[in-house]
């Protein structure tokens, strides 16, 4: 994938409206692990880059974070990401990604919207996104690890695909896969809007 641009409001307070259902339980986790470590939201805000109102309203569920900030907060904590967020429906082992979930949204500008649809604890070997292409727009990607492959299927709309040297033209319902090792572009060839679903499997690193 390309790199993600910050969506997660990291230096400003969030909107109280963004409080996506399903997640109920993300503060209160939040608060404990904090409170094990014994640090106070100004400290847990030092070590994560995440301001402390921020911090706040998440613990009262007032607010979610993106998953960029979820990333940083876990990461603070030294936990998964699936430990910090409460994506398991109680009683079963359905992991549940929900499409209004604002955390999972990685991307949102005049190029594209990209979303996560892989559950958060598979991430680093296998990750599923929802690519929204802006008409006569592009999602160009760096290389990621040694070994990742892409599989690419479009769901609507005509793409272009570059990597590796080569270059393919897909429609609805093509499905094409190729090496995301190396440099490798999406474009948007039509007069619309493009979605695709895109899998990237990660090789040993």
């Amino acid at each position: 994938m390309a790199g993600r641009a910050r969506t997660d409001g990291a230096g400003g307070a969030p909107s109280p409206g963004n409080v996506a259902p399903g997640t109920d339980g993300v503060g209160r986790r939040l608060r404990a692990l904090r409170r094990e470590r014994g640090w106070s939201l100004s400290e847990l805000s030092e070590r994560c880059g995440v301001s402390r109102s921020m911090l706040s309203q998440v613990e009262r569920e007032e607010a979610n974070p993106t998953l960029v900030v979820a990333f940083r907060i876990a990461a603070a904590l030294g936990v998964s990401l699936d430990e910090l967020a409460a994506t398991e429906l109680p009683g079963t082992p359905i992991s549940v990604i929900r499409r209004s979930d604002p955390r999972l949204v990685f991307r949102d500008d005049d190029d594209c919207r990209i979303r996560t649809l892989s559950a958060l604890e598979l991430e680093k070997d296998v990750e599923l996104y929802e690519v929204l292409l802006r008409p006569g727009r592009s999602l160009a990607s760096s290389a990621h690890y040694r070994g990742t492959r892409e599989f690419l299927t479009v769901q609507s709309g005509a793409v272009r695909v570059t990597a590796a040297g080569g270059t393919v033209d897909l429609a609805a319902g093509d499905s094409a896969h190729y090496r995301a090792d190396v440099a490798h572009v999406l474009e948007n060839r039509g007069p619309s809007e493009a979605l695709v679903l895109l899998v990237d499997v990660y090789g040993p690193h």
